[in-house]
Formats: structure tokens, C-alpha cells, sequence
């Protein structure tokens, strides 16, 4: 599971850490992604860190009202990933 580097994706990155607060997240994601797009990312966000913290998929599932095939998903990158999930589970810690 790894993305290929490249200067346009590298670009993308730079853009992204140059931005400064939720607010402008809000403005550059609107335009960058779908809304539905922007939610998903979230929504993929909250299922590691439940599932990182021992919840089933079930109960996932039931909180969420996400499919399990979407956890599943989630909970391959957690066990076969880069530790993207992890890391910001981690550095986010109380904030979720």
C-alpha cells in the first residue's frame, strides 16, 4: 500500500501543511474534494481510532452507520498500512 511519489503529489502535500487552521482546511478542501469526499476522510479517521480502541465492527457499524466492507477497509490499512492512522490517532490523542 504505498503511493507513488511524485511532484504533483508532492505539491498537493506542501499545499496541505501550508494550510493554518480548521477554517482554511474548510475553504481548501470544499474546493480540492467533494463533500462527500471530505466526509468519508473523516469518517475513516473515526473508524480507525474506534477499532483502535478495541470496538468490534459491530459496534462501529451501529455508531457510525458505516458498512463493514468500509471497515474493513480501514482496519487493513490499521494491520497491513504505513501507519498513517496510527500516527495520527496518536498526535490528535484527546482532540478525537
Amino acid at each position: 500500500m504505498s503511493l507513488k511519489h511524485d511532484e504533483q503529489t508532492d505539491e498537493l502535500f506542501r499545499s496541505i501543511l501550508a494550510l493554518n487552521s480548521v477554517d482554511e482546511c474548510y475553504l481548501y478542501f470544499e474546493d480540492l474534494c467533494t463533500n462527500r469526499e471530505i466526509r468519508d476522510f473523516g469518517q475513516r479517521l473515526e473508524i480507525a481510532r474506534l477499532i483502535s480502541e478495541g470496538k468490534s465492527y459491530l459496534q462501529a457499524a451501529q455508531i457510525l452507520g458505516v458498512s463493514s466492507a468500509t471497515i474493513g477497509r480501514v482496519k487493513r490499512c490499521l494491520d497491513y498500512g504505513n501507519g498513517g492512522y496510527q500516527m495520527m490517532i496518536k498526535r490528535l490523542g484527546r482532540r478525537m
